[in-house]
Protein backbone atom coordinates (compact mmCIF):
# COMPACT_ATOMS: atom_id res chain seq x y z
CA UNK A 1 0.00 0.00 0.00
CA UNK A 2 1.31 3.59 -0.86
CA UNK A 3 2.90 5.04 1.84
CA UNK A 4 5.81 7.89 0.45
CA UNK A 5 9.37 7.11 1.51
CA UNK A 6 10.27 9.01 4.15
CA UNK A 7 6.86 10.28 4.44
CA UNK A 8 3.13 9.21 5.63
CA UNK A 9 0.52 9.13 3.51
CA UNK A 10 -2.64 9.02 4.51
CA UNK A 11 -3.12 5.74 5.54
CA UNK A 12 0.38 5.25 6.26
CA UNK A 13 3.08 5.71 8.78
CA UNK A 14 7.03 6.68 8.65
CA UNK A 15 9.41 3.68 8.34
CA UNK A 16 11.02 2.59 11.21
CA UNK A 17 14.56 3.23 11.75
CA UNK A 18 17.44 1.04 9.59
CA UNK A 19 18.31 -0.73 13.01
CA UNK A 20 14.70 -2.45 13.56
CA UNK A 21 14.45 -2.74 9.76
CA UNK A 22 17.79 -4.89 10.16
CA UNK A 23 16.22 -6.28 12.58
CA UNK A 24 13.22 -7.19 11.18
CA UNK A 25 14.71 -8.80 7.70
CA UNK A 26 16.61 -11.48 9.34
CA UNK A 27 13.56 -12.86 10.54
CA UNK A 28 11.85 -12.53 7.18
CA UNK A 29 12.64 -15.17 5.10
CA UNK A 30 10.11 -17.27 2.93
CA UNK A 31 9.29 -20.40 5.02
CA UNK A 32 10.12 -22.16 1.75
CA UNK A 33 10.72 -21.57 -1.90
CA UNK A 34 7.64 -21.10 -4.41
CA UNK A 35 3.95 -20.86 -3.86
CA UNK A 36 1.88 -18.34 -2.70
CA UNK A 37 4.09 -18.14 0.92
CA UNK A 38 6.99 -17.25 -1.76
CA UNK A 39 4.82 -14.16 -3.57
CA UNK A 40 3.67 -12.85 -0.46
CA UNK A 41 7.31 -12.45 1.32
CA UNK A 42 8.75 -11.48 -2.03
CA UNK A 43 5.92 -8.66 -3.03
CA UNK A 44 6.92 -4.79 -2.95
CA UNK A 45 5.57 -1.67 -3.23
CA UNK A 46 6.78 -0.75 -6.44
CA UNK A 47 7.70 3.26 -6.81
CA UNK A 48 9.38 3.22 -10.49
CA UNK A 49 7.79 1.56 -13.33
CA UNK A 50 9.22 1.37 -17.60
CA UNK A 51 7.63 2.37 -20.32
CA UNK A 52 7.15 -1.23 -21.38
CA UNK A 53 3.19 -1.81 -22.40
CA UNK A 54 1.37 -4.49 -20.18
CA UNK A 55 -0.18 -7.18 -22.32
CA UNK A 56 -4.14 -7.01 -21.93
CA UNK A 57 -3.67 -11.21 -21.13
CA UNK A 58 -1.52 -10.00 -18.21
CA UNK A 59 -4.04 -7.31 -17.14
CA UNK A 60 -6.81 -10.16 -17.20
CA UNK A 61 -5.01 -12.36 -14.86
CA UNK A 62 -4.55 -9.44 -12.34
CA UNK A 63 -8.19 -8.99 -12.10
CA UNK A 64 -9.62 -12.10 -12.19
CA UNK A 65 -7.38 -12.82 -9.27
CA UNK A 66 -9.48 -9.82 -7.05
CA UNK A 67 -12.46 -11.46 -8.05
CA UNK A 68 -11.69 -14.45 -6.93
CA UNK A 69 -11.08 -13.40 -3.81
CA UNK A 70 -13.29 -13.69 -0.57
CA UNK A 71 -15.92 -11.13 0.07
CA UNK A 72 -19.14 -10.73 2.96
CA UNK A 73 -22.20 -12.35 2.15
CA UNK A 74 -20.17 -12.67 -1.31
CA UNK A 75 -21.58 -9.37 -2.50
CA UNK A 76 -18.71 -9.11 -4.24
CA UNK A 77 -18.49 -5.16 -4.04
CA UNK A 78 -15.42 -4.29 -6.09
CA UNK A 79 -15.93 -2.68 -9.63
CA UNK A 80 -12.78 -1.79 -11.68
CA UNK A 81 -11.55 0.34 -13.77
CA UNK A 82 -8.87 -0.02 -16.15
CA UNK A 83 -7.28 2.98 -17.11
CA UNK A 84 -4.45 3.20 -19.76
CA UNK A 85 -2.71 5.78 -22.25
CA UNK A 86 -5.36 9.07 -22.88
CA UNK A 87 -8.28 7.72 -20.32
CA UNK A 88 -5.55 7.13 -17.81
CA UNK A 89 -4.25 10.63 -18.60
CA UNK A 90 -7.75 12.39 -18.03
CA UNK A 91 -8.01 10.50 -14.73
CA UNK A 92 -4.67 11.77 -13.59
CA UNK A 93 -5.63 15.17 -14.05
CA UNK A 94 -9.15 14.72 -12.42
CA UNK A 95 -7.15 13.93 -9.49
CA UNK A 96 -4.36 16.50 -10.05
CA UNK A 97 -7.49 19.03 -9.99
CA UNK A 98 -8.72 17.48 -6.52
CA UNK A 99 -5.35 17.64 -4.69
CA UNK A 100 -5.31 21.18 -5.93
CA UNK A 101 -8.95 22.00 -4.59
CA UNK A 102 -8.08 20.36 -1.04
CA UNK A 103 -5.22 23.10 -0.78
CA UNK A 104 -8.17 25.64 -0.36
CA UNK A 105 -11.03 23.61 0.63
CA UNK A 106 -10.32 19.64 1.82
CA UNK A 107 -12.62 17.06 2.08
CA UNK A 108 -9.65 15.46 5.22
CA UNK A 109 -8.52 19.12 6.85
CA UNK A 110 -7.20 16.96 9.62
CA UNK A 111 -5.47 15.03 7.20
CA UNK A 112 -3.50 17.97 5.15
CA UNK A 113 0.01 17.10 6.83
CA UNK A 114 -0.17 14.25 3.98
CA UNK A 115 -1.38 15.68 1.19
CA UNK A 116 2.82 16.19 -0.36
CA UNK A 117 2.42 12.37 -0.28
CA UNK A 118 -0.60 12.24 -2.21
CA UNK A 119 1.39 14.10 -4.52
CA UNK A 120 4.07 11.82 -4.60
CA UNK A 121 1.41 9.03 -5.33
CA UNK A 122 0.03 11.15 -8.48
CA UNK A 123 3.68 11.04 -10.14
CA UNK A 124 4.29 7.47 -9.82
CA UNK A 125 0.71 6.56 -10.91
CA UNK A 126 1.35 9.33 -13.77
CA UNK A 127 4.98 7.03 -14.55
CA UNK A 128 3.10 3.67 -14.59
CA UNK A 129 1.53 2.68 -17.44
CA UNK A 130 -1.81 1.25 -15.86
CA UNK A 131 -3.86 2.25 -13.34
CA UNK A 132 -6.41 0.23 -11.81
CA UNK A 133 -8.83 2.27 -9.81
CA UNK A 134 -11.59 0.09 -7.20
CA UNK A 135 -14.79 1.10 -6.31
CA UNK A 136 -17.22 -0.16 -3.60
CA UNK A 137 -20.33 -0.38 -6.05
CA UNK A 138 -22.42 -0.38 -2.75
CA UNK A 139 -20.43 2.25 -0.92
CA UNK A 140 -22.30 5.19 0.36
CA UNK A 141 -20.27 8.74 -0.13
CA UNK A 142 -18.00 10.22 2.10
CA UNK A 143 -19.40 12.22 4.76
CA UNK A 144 -23.62 11.14 4.38
CA UNK A 145 -24.97 10.37 7.20
CA UNK A 146 -24.94 6.34 7.80
CA UNK A 147 -26.90 3.88 10.22
CA UNK A 148 -24.74 1.43 12.66
CA UNK A 149 -26.19 -1.69 9.81
CA UNK A 150 -24.74 0.89 6.83
CA UNK A 151 -21.57 1.54 8.74
CA UNK A 152 -20.83 -2.33 9.70
CA UNK A 153 -21.66 -2.82 5.58
CA UNK A 154 -19.05 -0.62 4.87
CA UNK A 155 -16.35 -2.17 6.73
CA UNK A 156 -17.14 -5.43 5.65
CA UNK A 157 -17.24 -4.69 2.26
CA UNK A 158 -13.66 -2.34 2.52
CA UNK A 159 -12.54 -5.75 4.08
CA UNK A 160 -13.93 -7.27 1.12
CA UNK A 161 -12.26 -4.78 -1.31
CA UNK A 162 -8.79 -5.42 0.25
CA UNK A 163 -8.88 -8.77 -0.65
CA UNK A 164 -9.28 -8.06 -3.70
CA UNK A 165 -6.68 -6.11 -3.77
CA UNK A 166 -4.08 -8.25 -1.64
CA UNK A 167 -4.97 -11.09 -4.84
CA UNK A 168 -4.36 -8.57 -7.43
CA UNK A 169 -0.85 -7.60 -6.10
CA UNK A 170 0.32 -11.38 -5.76
CA UNK A 171 -0.93 -12.02 -9.28
CA UNK A 172 0.79 -9.24 -10.72
CA UNK A 173 3.57 -10.88 -9.25
CA UNK A 174 2.90 -13.98 -10.47
CA UNK A 175 2.57 -12.39 -14.35
CA UNK A 176 6.25 -10.92 -13.71
CA UNK A 177 4.48 -7.54 -12.68
CA UNK A 178 4.95 -4.72 -9.92
CA UNK A 179 2.32 -3.20 -8.54
CA UNK A 180 1.58 -0.04 -6.02
CA UNK A 181 -1.83 -0.45 -3.54
CA UNK A 182 -2.69 3.37 -3.75
CA UNK A 183 -4.77 5.17 -0.59
CA UNK A 184 -4.34 8.47 -1.43
CA UNK A 185 -6.59 9.21 -4.30
CA UNK A 186 -9.00 10.06 -0.64
CA UNK A 187 -7.87 13.41 -1.20
CA UNK A 188 -9.24 13.77 -4.53
CA UNK A 189 -12.39 11.65 -3.74
CA UNK A 190 -15.31 13.94 -5.93
CA UNK A 191 -13.01 14.75 -8.66
CA UNK A 192 -11.84 10.66 -9.17
CA UNK A 193 -15.68 9.64 -8.55
CA UNK A 194 -16.80 12.15 -11.18
CA UNK A 195 -14.72 10.96 -13.82
CA UNK A 196 -15.35 7.42 -13.20
CA UNK A 197 -19.31 8.90 -13.37
CA UNK A 198 -20.33 5.32 -11.90
CA UNK A 199 -21.99 3.81 -9.13
CA UNK A 200 -20.82 3.44 -5.55
CA UNK A 201 -17.29 5.13 -4.21
CA UNK A 202 -13.84 5.02 -5.12
CA UNK A 203 -11.84 2.90 -2.55
CA UNK A 204 -8.19 2.63 -3.82
CA UNK A 205 -6.05 2.65 -6.67
CA UNK A 206 -3.42 0.36 -8.36
CA UNK A 207 -0.48 1.48 -10.24
CA UNK A 208 0.55 -1.56 -12.38
CA UNK A 209 3.93 -2.41 -14.64
CA UNK A 210 7.01 -3.35 -15.11
CA UNK A 211 9.27 -2.72 -12.28
CA UNK A 212 12.54 -0.15 -12.43
CA UNK A 213 13.77 -0.99 -9.09
CA UNK A 214 14.08 -3.14 -6.81
CA UNK A 215 13.90 -2.07 -3.20
CA UNK A 216 14.96 -4.52 -0.02
CA UNK A 217 11.26 -5.69 1.99
CA UNK A 218 10.36 -2.77 4.33
CA UNK A 219 10.23 -3.33 8.42
CA UNK A 220 7.51 -5.70 9.90
CA UNK A 221 6.57 -5.89 13.34
CA UNK A 222 7.45 -8.58 15.18
CA UNK A 223 5.12 -11.34 16.60
CA UNK A 224 4.58 -10.15 20.24
CA UNK A 225 3.86 -6.80 18.84
CA UNK A 226 0.71 -7.75 16.97
CA UNK A 227 0.06 -11.67 18.39
CA UNK A 228 -1.41 -12.66 21.73
CA UNK A 229 -1.88 -16.20 21.83
CA UNK A 230 -4.57 -17.14 24.40
CA UNK A 231 -5.82 -21.19 25.60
Amino acid sequence: MEKSQGKAGICGHKPKDAKHVKETLQNDAAPWDGGITQAIYDRRSIRRYTAEKVPHESIEEVLKAGMRAPSAKNRQPWRFTVATGKAKEEALDAMEKGLEREKENPLLPESTGYLQGAWHSLGIMRQAPVVIFVSNALGKEIGSAMTVDDRVSEICNAQSIGAALENMSLAAREQGLESLWICNTFFAQKEIRDWLGAEGEPYAAMALGYGDENPPARARKEMREVVEWRA
